[in-house]
């Protein structure tokens, strides 16, 4: 990667990037882009998404429609594409970024392995060689119903294209496989026929490793970790995370060479989420994606630059530094309701818990387990941390207007 000059927003000097999904995830790297002099460009699927509220322009397409991306991304002529969701047309990145149109971060291909959970799955176990629950994938309840037989009970059962644990269902006997399929075909933003089989692991805790590559200053790519970060996912959903998490030097160990082995291997300059399981020493590896991860939203109040600017930076070919500041947590706050432009009370009684913030996301409608918001809190420890994020969390509550 040559070295790159920052230009000025708005000019023909601008340094452009175009972000492929605008959520609130999206919304804090384009501020984080915005800060250091870049012009940015926010595409999603419906009006007035989060990060549209804040980028130079904004664009609503099908995302998933590659002769549409092309014309939108020939339009633009962006330096650089983000991908924030999973639900892209892959192929067509992969294709203007083997003409040289445009670069993708981390790169077209890690953007496709990753959309589809087949494509990583199988790279990680079968090409990497790296611990994983066992796993089938079928294409029909029929399918499902022997490939459940022979992964057996507990399972999980998730779409091969989904997004923030959406159609996934953990399956404790075969009567419950039927809505379990159906579920899964309802969550899948791409493809609803074909599920993925998860062998249910016993592990103690999950936690996501931040992973970073960015250019070192002599030239070459260098692999960065934050420090782990603990959470809690209900039906496949983050609904509060913290870090650190507490773990044995070995199973930290671990995590870290699973995290660099499979980063490495998709390659490219960015921030990854790697999601694992622990179980004392033991270590398993269950996804990866390649951007900013919602459970990262604790870095907002961890470290001294957050997984959003980290991203910004690496992207940009800028030095990175992953230094924790001190323990905090994370809390989501709920929609609540089905209802467009909400409104939000309590959010002074919120932020008079002791050393805590609160993000509103913005989404323009609200739904009752939609993430709008996020408490983060710091404190002596993370059990601390985790009392006061959870109280603030829970002070603030959606109105109707």
């Amino acid at each position: 990667m040559k070295k790159l000059t920052i230009g000025t927003p708005l000019s023909s000097s601008a340094t452009k990037v175009m972000l492929l999904g605008s959520g609130e995830l999206g919304k804090e790297v384009i501020i984080a882009l915005q800060r250091l002099g870049v012009e940015v460009i926010a595409v999603d699927r419906y009006e007035n998404a989060p990060g549209h509220q804040v980028a130079h322009r904004a664009h609503v397409i099908n995302m998933a429609d590659g002769a549409a991306l092309r014309a939108l991304i020939e339009k633009e002529k962006p330096d650089v594409i983000v991908p924030e969701i999973e639900a892209i047309a892959t192929e067509m990145l992969v294709q203007i970024e083997k003409e040289g149109v445009v670069r993708v971060i981390p790169t077209a291909r890690a953007a496709q392995l990753t959309m589809n959970r087949e494509g990583i799955r199988r790279l990680a176990a079968e090409t990497l060689q790296l611990p994983t629950s066992p796993y089938k994938f079928a294409d029909s309840l029929e399918d499902l119903r022997a490939a459940t037989e022979v992964i057996g009970y507990p399972c999980i059962i998730k779409p091969v294209m989904s997004s923030s644990g959406k159609g996934q269902s953990k399956v404790d006997d075969a009567s419950e496989v039927k809505a379990a399929w159906d579920y899964a075909a309802s969550g899948s933003r791409v493809n609803q026929g074909r599920v993925i089989v998860e062998g249910f692991i016993d592990f103690d805790y999950e936690i996501t490793q931040l992973t970073v590559r960015a250019i070192r200053e002599n030239g070459g790519t260098e692999t960065h970790f934050c420090d782990p970060i603990g959470h809690v996912q209900v039906h496949g959903d983050y609904v509060e995370s913290w870090q650190p998490m507490a773990m044995s030097s070995l199973a930290l160990q671990r995590s870290r060479d699973i995290a660099k082995k499979v980063t490495e291997e998709l390659g490219g300059l960015g921030i990854f989420g790697v999601e694992l399981f622990v179980k004392g020493d033991q270590v398993w590896f269950s996804e990866v994606s390649p951007r900013p991860h919602d459970t990262g939203m604790v870095t907002m109040c961890t470290q001294r630059f957050n997984e959003f600017e980290l991203h910004a930076r690496a992207i940009l070919g800028l030095p990175v530094d992953t230094t924790l500041r001190a323990p905090g947590a994370s809390a989501v706050i709920y929609g609540q309701m089905d209802e467009r432009g909400i409104a939000f009370a309590g959010v002074a009684e919120a932020l008079r818990v002791p050393e805590s913030d609160i993000r509103l996301f913005g989404k323009p409608e609200a739904f009752k387990k939609r993430r709008m918001g996020v408490a983060l809190a710091n404190g002596k420890d993370t059990d601390e941390a985790r009392t006061r994020a959870k109280l603030a969390a829970s002070k603030v509550i959606p109105v109707k207007v």
